[in-house]
């Protein structure tokens, strides 16, 4: 199982992401996906989450602003995020588990003026 992230960089406040996350070595259709983050001196925490029929989750706190999709022809996830604030400047990880847990290498976003 890989798991790879992409799409993280440099955002000035308000401004707007899109983290993607390929996976292989699985039956991508058949998995729920999930981002977590981390930033500094925090522990890690769901993001949001889709089920494998497209039943999407979110931290109450990105709920309107975050959104997750997934296109299971390209077996990538996908991570939209809108209005971004300095506390959104974290490693985005994407996840998977399939009995054990899978994570991908993170990507870091930084939203800075």
């Amino acid at each position: 199982v890989q798991l790879v992230e992409s799409g993280g960089g440099l955002v000035q406040p308000g401004g707007s992401l899109r983290l993607s996350c390929a996976a292989s070595g699985i039956a991508f259709r058949f998995a729920s996906m999930d981002w977590h983050r981390q930033a500094p001196g925090k522990q890690r925490e769901l993001v949001a989450a889709i089920t494998r029929t497209g039943t999407t989750n979110y931290a109450d706190s990105l709920k309107g602003r975050f959104t997750i999709s997934r296109d299971n022809a390209k077996n990538t996830v996908y991570l939209e995020m809108n209005r971004l604030t300095p506390e959104d400047t974290a490693v985005y990880y994407c996840h998977l588990n399939l009995g054990s847990d899978y994570w991908g290498q993170g990507t870091q976003v930084t939203v800075s003026s």
